[in-house]
């Protein structure tokens, strides 16, 4: 087996994040969140730009929310990056969530679990972009509306 060195892994310097991830550039910011969760979330590039950072401070079925998100492309060892923008939420509560974004035109597509899941998230972004307007879907009916909004 050969091992590569941590090293091997660092990008030249015509690698650059993929359009996939800074597609998710307009997530950039504060947004106010109602519907079944309340309160607010912020988006912010990690130094580089290969990572999104959201910030989550929500109240959600009468219980507070906390915890961040890292979204963008897995580039294991010695690997290329992968296809999807995967993401994996850490919480006040000790749970570890993993999902996958996909954003294409103004629809944003968010899968708990695996791509193509049944539990997901698809939103519609605004003409303007400050107001990202859907639902979040579970499996056997479950679910809620949401909005997000430019603050």
């Amino acid at each position: 087996m050969s091992e590569k060195s941590p090293n091997e892994n660092v990008p030249n310097e015509s690698d650059q994040p993929s359009a996939e991830v800074r597609a998710l550039d307009r997530l950039v910011g504060t947004w106010k969140v109602t519907g079944g969760a309340e309160g607010t979330v912020r988006y912010e590039w990690m130094p580089g730009r290969y990572f999104l950072l959201q910030h989550v401070d929500l109240t959600q079925f009468g219980e507070p929310v906390t915890g961040i998100e890292v979204i963008g492309k897995l580039r294991p060892f010695g690997e290329p990056a992968g296809e999807d923008v995967m993401s994996r939420y850490y919480d006040s509560l000790g749970n570890t969530l993993d999902y996958v974004y996909e954003l294409t035109g103004d629809k944003l597509t968010i899968w708990g679990g695996a791509k193509g899941s049944p539990a997901y998230f698809e939103g519609t972004f605004s003409r303007d972009g400050d107001a990202l307007t859907g639902e979040w879907v579970y499996p056997g009916g479950g679910g809620y509306r949401s909005a997000m909004t430019r603050i």
